[in-house]
């Protein structure tokens, strides 16, 4: 049953035996392709509360919308291996969710590493994507783009209260997201963190951290050509962030080149990773599910 915020909580295993979540919008919207949203790196299930909303209640299409929680994020366990904190076990996770949920095909929607997954799902599972959004993620990654990130991601002493994090989030963030009120600004610290005892902590495994330590970005990035091209066929469209670090333009060109179909969005004043919850970005992405559905 749908909480009063419009949504349900489905807990599943994992193929490892992990206690897994996600949570459900529109689960009685049966009639159209449903949308899975995949998160960023130390993101959850939150990040896409808006959106979903949106694309399974106010949307002229209402669809079944179900966002996942990855393995030590949000309310899924966390893991006692690190090790596992991979894109591909984590594909292989979101796949056992769609079996546990009978979704055999879908809509996806990847922001940042969750587009890492869609690549992975490419090549694993092809036939389940009917349609793809890449938010701000594509086959190349910048090495100056995960130095950013891994730097305001390195552990330090953390804000307790909503402004101190909003204040911090600020404080890193502002340079590239100017067009952000403040209401965004505090959707995203609700988003990112949890209310403890001790105020305001990150909703992930602080050990996820240690698998960018190992990363070394003096070196060139394996790309993900052969996986984005198994998209060829599939609608596609992606989005950047005007001011991102990690997705270049000409990565999105290039893309563009291998990919005859696909739709491009450029977020002006936001970077990595745009807010799909803002401007026209909802009602954008739902017009493009309705014609990859329906296409003419």
């Amino acid at each position: 049953m749908a909480s009063d915020e419009g949504f349900s909580d489905f807990f599943y295993a994992a193929p490892d035996g992990l206690k897994l979540h996600a949570r459900i919008y529109g689960e009685t919207n049966s009639d159209h392709l449903p949308v899975v949203c995949l998160p960023g790196l130390t993101r959850n299930a939150r990040d896409f509360h808006e959106l979903a909303h949106h694309l399974s209640a106010r949307a002229v299409v209402p669809r079944k919308v179900v966002a996942f929680d990855y393995r030590g994020r949000g309310q899924s366990a966390y893991d006692p291996d690190v090790a596992n904190y991979n894109v591909s076990v984590e594909a292989s996770d979101i796949l056992a969710g769609l079996a546990a949920l009978g979704i055999e095909e879908a809509a996806f929607i990847g922001t940042s590493r969750g587009g890492l997954i869609i690549h992975v799902l490419a090549a694993m599972r092809p036939e389940a994507l009917k349609a793809v959004v890449l938010n701000d993620i594509g086959p190349v990654l910048e090495a100056g783009g995960l130095a950013h990130i891994r730097s305001y991601l390195d552990p330090s002493p953390k804000p307790k209260t909503l402004a101190e994090a909003v204040s911090a989030q600020r404080s890193v963030h502002g340079g590239d997201f100017p067009a952000l009120a403040d209401a965004d600004w505090e959707r995203m610290v609700w988003a990112l963190n949890r209310e403890t005892p001790q105020g305001l902590m990150p909703d992930f495994d602080p050990k996820l951290l240690e698998t960018l330590a190992g990363l070394d970005l003096t070196q060139p990035l394996p790309a993900l050509w052969p996986q984005f091209e198994a998209l060829a066929a599939t609608p596609l469209l992606a989005i950047r962030g005007a001011s991102s670090r990690l997705l270049s333009v000409e990565t999105l060109e290039e893309m563009g080149k291998r990919h005859l179909t696909m739709k491009t969005i450029t977020v002006e004043g936001q970077g990595h990773a745009p807010f799909l919850e803002t401007g026209n970005l909802p009602s954008a992405i739902a017009a493009f599910l309705d014609r990859a559905e329906t296409p003419n």
